[in-house]
């Protein structure tokens, strides 16, 4: 939802055309009914980008009732895609974008667009009162607790498992279900998928008990506070037990929270997913256990943010590593821990220039192999050094 806005924020600028307040997905699996400004401070976006781009709370009613096209603007648009569709400005007076994530080309645009996004994202959208209030509450909460906290991204959620074919280590009724909810959601393109493949290949989340295995390897102790980040968790306990096992300091929303606090939030989950993305940005150490789209905004909001540490997880060599602890080849203890260590020495949200498309790839599915924009936004949005890093 943020990296989709801060797109079309900078689409509408190189349209020189003027933004209407998003309408937000109401239809998606979590059936959240927010508004724009349930979510975002409304007013601080506008004020915040009025130099840059006009943006009106709706429609005026003059254009109501004029012609409008709906368009689906290609993947990874470039400058030149987007100058071209200036021309519908002579058969329209209304543009009523359909889908906005991914919109905009990651590299190859002009710095100001660049930077016009991370303004965007990092400036404009602010969230509204009421979560940024409760979200600073429950921070200070875990610091008052514990000092620091680690923010687990845990994409262990039905809706996640079931959209990756990923049922390593479930029942053949769980399974079941997944599959059955893979196949009836209408738009979700792939319905037959080969879980262990999708395994072999790097591409399933990280179960809780290997995220527990992970963390325990890395050197954390078993005292440090782990802030759970996610929807509720496929299985529940049964599945969270062996991780909390090794790391019984285990808090959610939930139990931080009071329940009054949190009833205004209540069938709302991108309110919800909104709360964990501070708690996430805020954390002393962040870990994905998938790379989905928060888990990239996430990162690269912390990199924007003088490079937090970010500890994104080698899921494929991982998968290797716990296949040889299956076998008895590779035992718990120091030798695993230098071996998941060495693996992930460059892995920790360092400085770095964002990664381009993989070699050998041509056409346009070399865009799909990119480091997304938002996930690193260096250089075009961090300027300094290892040691001196600050927005631009």
């Amino acid at each position: 939802m943020r990296t989709g806005i801060a797109d079309m924020v900078a689409v509408a600028r190189i349209m020189n055309a003027t933004m209407v307040i998003p309408q937000l997905d109401r239809k998606s699996f979590w059936q959240d009914s927010s508004t724009f400004s349930d979510i975002f401070d409304e007013r601080h976006f506008i004020a915040i980008l009025q130099e840059d781009v006009q943006i009106v709370r709706e429609l005026p009613k003059e254009l109501e009732l004029v012609p409008r096209a709906r368009k689906h603007f290609t993947s990874w648009g470039s400058m030149g895609y987007y100058e071209e569709m200036t021309g519908l400005w002579k058969d329209y007076q209304v543009l009523h974008v359909a889908k906005s994530d991914s919109r905009l080309a990651n590299n190859d645009l002009p710095l100001d667009i660049q930077r016009l996004r991370c303004r965007a994202l990092y400036n404009a959208l602010r969230f509204s009162p009421s979560i940024e209030n409760l979200a600073k509450k429950l921070v200070e909460r875990l610091r008052s607790n514990g000092g620091k906290y680690i923010a687990l991204h845990l994409r262990y959620e039905k809706d996640m498992l079931a959209f990756t074919g990923c049922t390593d280590g479930l029942t053949e009724v769980e399974a079941k279900e997944l599959r059955i909810l893979r196949e009836n959601t209408s738009h979700w393109k792939v319905k037959k998928i080969n879980s262990t493949e999708q395994r072999i290949g790097g591409l399933c989340p990280l179960t809780p008990k290997e995220v527990g295995i992970f963390l325990q390897a890395l050197g954390y102790p078993p005292s440090t506070m782990i802030y759970i980040a996610a929807g509720e968790i496929y299985g529940g306990d049964a599945y969270l037990s062996e991780f909390r096992s090794r790391f019984p300091n285990l808090v959610f929303k939930e139990t931080v929270a009071t329940s009054k606090e949190l009833e205004a939030f209540a069938d709302h989950a991108s309110q919800t997913a909104a709360l964990d993305y501070i708690m996430c940005i805020e954390s002393d150490v962040f870990v994905p256990s998938y790379p989905g789209n928060m888990a990239r905004a996430v990162e690269g909001h912390r990199r924007f943010s003088g490079h937090r540490k970010t500890v994104s997880p080698d899921r494929k060599g991982l998968v290797e590593v716990f296949e040889k602890m299956e076998t008895g080849e590779l035992e718990e203890g120091v030798s695993l821990s230098s071996v998941i260590i060495g693996m992930h020495n460059n892995r920790q949200g360092g400085p770095r220039k964002r990664r381009g498309s993989m070699p050998g790839i041509k056409g346009r599915a070399r865009f799909r192999t990119e480091e997304s924009f938002y996930e690193n936004p260096l250089p075009e949005c961090i300027c300094g050094t290892k040691k001196h890093v600050h927005p631009a």
